[in-house]
């Protein structure tokens, strides 16, 4: 629900009543990831899409009868050839839909509000609902910000809001939507409840150290995949607004020292295209050691090879040297820059979602990967 909160929180903000439908779960092929959602007001006004176009029909029917009997409903869609008019999913998989009504006498209106109101103004928050479990609990919602205490909760064991709000709270810490499973009494206790976690967060950064042609082309891609974007170059002639007007700040420093003040985290996206030792080596010595998701550099093969014998005689270790993904990008054969941007942000996304990079074509491989942002977390179990 919180890929739409930006159009969401306008309806409420416009006191419009409206029915949200979310992707709880999906299994096989499925288009869309847990948390896409599609919501539809008393109007007949629709946002959002759950499934690309296969089941959004149904689920449009099922958000105006929410609205209409005020109950939220858990629907599963899947694949059947049984019936060439039949709804379901084209590709072959499974997605589980829970539909919520958001009416304004409901108690849920003010935490879906406030969770609205966080994602579209890019604050870090998560959304905890219940999908599953007892009737009188389907739907309930309790809301976690990144600090202080929780917003609304389920109404049954206290134990089960606090267990919730701390687990939804590691989720948000690492970007992350997906489903739990817990106990009513907030262990294995009690009657068995599914609960899905959506996690709002500021964009993931991007930092592309070199204001070359290259990093232009990388800028604008970095942009289209939904990365705040900086550049960075210690050259203030190269390293300015009039070449990277997409870019969402423009550093003139040396690399490594920007690096060490900036703040970076577990999403952020490192992109060396400097190929300039006095520049490289003390930014990839830092760059490795970061606990961030990417660090690639651009370079030949021969200068790949006499960097890391740089970065070795400085210290950095095996161990650190085999994060860095260079030369950078998957083999696409790319030539211009902005075939260049592409094989980058291939390997990216690639990295990201535990894609294998090779062709589809003949593959024997998942589609969708995407495992580590959907996780399953069972309460009492290791993890």
């Amino acid at each position: 629900m919180l890929d739409i909160a930006e159009e969401l929180h306008r309806w409420v903000q416009q006191g419009r009543d409206f029915a949200v439908a979310t992707v709880v779960a999906v299994a096989g092929s499925a288009p869309r990831p847990p948390g896409a959602a599609l919501a539809v007001d008393a109007a007949g006004t629709a946002t959002g899409s759950v499934s690309g176009g296969c089941v959004e029909g149904a689920v449009y029917d099922l958000c105006q009868q929410a609205l209409e009997d005020g109950e939220p409903v858990l629907e599963r869609f899947g694949y059947s050839d049984e019936d060439a008019f039949a709804v379901g999913l084209t590709c072959g998989g499974i997605i589980d839909i829970l539909v919520t009504p958001v009416r304004a006498s409901s108690p849920l209106r003010e935490v879906f509000a406030s969770a609205l109101a966080a994602a579209a103004g890019e604050e870090a928050a998560a959304l905890a609902r219940v999908v599953s479990g007892p009737a009188e609990l389907q739907g309930r919602a309790l809301l976690v910000r990144a600090d202080g205490p929780y917003e609304g909760g389920f109404g049954a064991h206290p134990e089960l809001d606090r267990t919730v709000a701390q687990e939804a709270r590691a989720f948000l810490d690492a970007g992350r939507t997906g489903t739990l499973e817990i106990g009513e009494q907030g262990s294995r206790c009690g009657a068995p409840l599914t609960v899905l976690v959506e996690s709002s967060a500021p964009p993931p950064r991007m930092i592309v150290f070199g204001a070359i042609d290259f990093a232009s082309a990388l800028v604008r891609i970095g942009k289209f995949l939904g990365y705040r974007v900086t550049v960075c170059d210690a050259r203030p002639v190269f390293a300015t607004a009039a070449r990277f007007p997409e870019a969402d700040e423009i550093v003139v420093e040396w690399p490594h020292t920007y690096l060490e003040r900036t703040e970076v985290d577990a999403r952020t996206v490192l992109c060396v295209l400097t190929h300039d030792a006095k520049f490289d080596v003390p930014l990839l010595a830092l760059a490795l050691r970061l606990p961030v998701a990417y660090v690639g550099a651009m370079g030949s093969r021969r200068t790949h090879l006499d960097r890391n014998e740089r970065l070795r005689e400085v210290g950095v270790t095996e161990r650190e040297l085999a994060r860095l993904r260079s030369p950078i990008g998957l083999d696409l054969g790319a030539r211009t820059p902005e075939e260049t941007a592409l094989s980058i942000a291939s390997e990216i996304v690639a990295n990201r979602r535990g894609g294998s990079g090779v062709s589809l074509t003949g593959a024997h491989t998942p589609i969708h990967h995407d495992v580590s942002s959907t996780p399953v977390r069972h309460i009492g179990a290791v993890a």
